[in-house]
Order: C-alpha cells, then sequence, then structure tokens
C-alpha cells in the first residue's frame, strides 16, 4: 500500500499554491502604485488646463483690462483731479493693478481726501470711492484761509471761506498757555469745543476765539456771545447752554465756563 504524502510534503505543497496564487495580485498592487489611472491623469490634466486657463485669461487676454475709471464722492476735488492722481493704468491687467498703491499716491497727493477706497469693477472697471475731509474751524491767512478739520489737521488752504464754517482767532500770542502749550495744543481745544457745541449754536458761530487754553469765546450770529471757558465738561456746558438759551431767548451773552452756575446778561 503506497504511502500518502507526508505532512512536511503537504505543508510544501500548500505554501507553494499559496505563492503562487497570491503572486499576480501583489504584481497588479505594484503596478497601481508605480502607473496613474487613466482616470486619474485625465483629471489632473484637466485641472492643470483649468488653472492655465484661468491664468491666461486674467493676464494674457483681453478680457480682463482696465477701459475705464469712475469716480465717486467727490465735492471740492473733482473727477478730473483725482483720476489724474491716481494714474490708473489703462489697458493693464486688472487683476495685476496697484489698488493699495494707487490709495497711498492719492493720501500722500491730495490731502483733502480722508478715505479711499480703491475697488476693481469686474470686468473692465476701477472704481474711486473718496471721502474728503470736512473744514471745522477756518484760519485766516494772507487774505486765503487754512482749512482745519476735526482731528485739527490744516489739509487745504482755499480763497474763499466755505458757507458755515467758523473763523478761528487766535489771540494768545501774550498769553502764558501759549508758552506752556503751544498753538497746536490750543488749536486742538479749538477744535475740540467746536466739536462739542449743540447744533444749532454750532450752525449760528461765525467766530471761535481763543486767548488762552481756558478761555474760548464764541461769537454768534446777531451780535451774541458765549464764553465756553476751557475745552473741559463740553457735553455738560452744551446741554447747559442750550436750556439757558431757551430761558433766556433775548440775552446777548451767556457764560457756561462753570456749567453748574451758568449765566446770561445783556439783549
Amino acid at each position: 500500500m503506497a504511502a500518502g504524502p507526508t505532512t512536511a510534503e503537504k505543508s510544501g505543497t500548500s505554501k507553494s499554491k499559496g505563492s503562487s496564487e497570491r503572486s499576480p495580485g501583489a504584481r497588479d498592487r505594484s503596478l497601481r502604485f508605480r502607473l496613474p489611472a487613466p482616470r486619474l491623469l485625465l483629471v489632473a490634466l484637466g485641472l492643470v488646463a483649468l488653472v492655465a486657463g484661468g491664468v491666461w485669461a486674467l493676464y494674457g487676454s483681453t478680457w480682463f483690462r482696465v477701459e475705464r475709471v469712475k469716480t465717486s464722492g467727490t465735492r471740492v476735488l473733482t473727477p478730473a483731479e483725482v483720476e489724474a492722481v491716481a494714474a490708473v493704468p489703462m489697458g493693464a491687467p486688472l487683476v495685476s493693478v496697484d489698488t493699495d498703491g494707487i490709495e497711498a499716491r492719492l493720501r500722500q497727493r491730495l490731502p483733502r481726501i480722508e478715505s479711499i477706497d480703491v475697488v476693481r469693477s469686474w470686468p473692465h472697471g476701477i472704481g474711486l470711492k473718496v471721502t474728503e475731509r470736512q473744514p471745522a474751524l477756518l484760519i485766516e491767512k494772507g487774505g486765503k484761509f487754512i482749512e482745519v478739520d476735526s482731528t485739527a489737521l490744516r489739509f487745504a488752504t482755499v480763497d474763499t471761506a466755505p458757507r458755515g464754517v467758523p473763523l478761528l482767532l487766535l489771540d494768545s500770542a501774550a498769553s502764558p498757555s501759549l508758552r506752556r502749550f503751544g498753538a497746536d495744543r490750543l488749536l486742538r481745544e479749538a477744535v475740540r469745543v467746536r466739536g462739542e457745541l449743540p447744533p444749532e449754536v454750532a450752525r449760528d458761530t461765525r467766530v471761535v476765539r481763543i486767548t488762552s487754553y481756558d478761555s474760548v469765546t464764541l461769537e454768534l450770529a446777531g451780535g451774541r456771545t458765549v464764553f465756553w471757558g476751557s475745552g473741559e465738561h463740553g457735553p455738560v456746558k452744551a446741554r447747559v447752554l442750550t436750556a439757558l438759551m431757551k430761558a433766556s431767548p433775548k440775552a446777548g451773552h451767556f457764560d457756561v465756563s462753570a456749567p453748574t452756575a451758568p449765566a446770561s446778561s445783556g439783549s
């Protein structure tokens, strides 16, 4: 009787069969890792083409070029003045326009501009959105008028005084306040007072006269005056002045330098 295969022979045969059965699969997996699948390759090529096409459209084509500039928000400045300083590169790719550079140039060369927003208006435009400074006070010098804004910045000189803007008179040449605080500090105080006036008083104010840090006087329409004193407690003084004017509508002089003890006099 022939002996059957030994255990070792069975094991060897089994291992040999297993090796032979796994070998093709292992080779397939190896190939899959080494070579991209056709679909993956097509997707990659499509993405490359899309990116290249987008770059060409933005930079190389005529589809997105600067053809017009639109300026808005100007009051004293003209759109032509703003656009001349902006120097937007006409015909350049819209995406390449240096908007930050344009903003910096406009701020530097046109101090009347308080803020400027340069925006791309696809597909062919650049928008210049301007906000101009508003004068709070005027300083007369040599027959001209220096405009001062709410931050005490002297930003422009004009030949004609804008309507409704009070004239600032700094009568402080012999004042100790000038030596102690300086003209710029007194100017800031005057602007501060102007900004805290009640609206109806602000409209009637013709002159803001400052002789020292704690001596600010308002000259109103109709010959009326208001002694404001220092710039401290402005909101309180504004409320007291409003009440005082209602209580004494025919008075010609009002004193709110000490808001807890206001006074009015004259007619």
